[in-house]
């Protein structure tokens, strides 16, 4: 009788590492809820996402020209809730294997307002500066 191996602290019981498929990664609980289908599945385009086989006949990508709209691309019905490449990253598996959340200020130029409209007189006469 062989015994079940029971998950050391911090491991979850309901997929092992070696279960998961390559593009996936240990979701905590809480960001498994209504994340959608764990299997391949058939967007509105008619391209099968989460199969890895991305050179679907029926991408936009494969037929693309230059009146194609670049948004056609753009949508969650591109990108599989669980096999998706871009949960690799550092950034995504602290997110969403550790509960780690982003710090803020990753994107911040650090000597330039960004939030400030440069046409905006009143803003400039806020901060010292001369009309134009």
């Amino acid at each position: 009788m062989s015994q079940e191996k029971k998950p050391q602290a911090g491991q979850k019981q309901s997929q092992s590492q070696s279960d998961l498929d390559p593009y996936e990664i240990e979701f905590l609980p809480q960001f498994e809820q209504g994340r959608g289908p764990r299997a391949a599945f058939v967007n509105e385009y008619g391209v099968t996402i989460g199969d890895h086989d991305y050179e679907s006949d029926n991408s936009p990508l494969e037929q693309w020209t230059d009146d194609t709209d670049p948004s056609v691309m753009a949508g969650d019905q591109w990108v599989h809730p669980y096999k998706d490449v871009g949960f690799q990253t550092a950034e995504n598996r602290d997110i969403f294997e550790k509960g780690i959340a982003p710090q803020s200020g990753i994107f911040m130029h650090p000597d330039k307002n960004v939030a400030v409209d440069p046409g905006d007189t009143t803003t400039q006469k806020q901060n010292g500066e001369a009309e134009a």
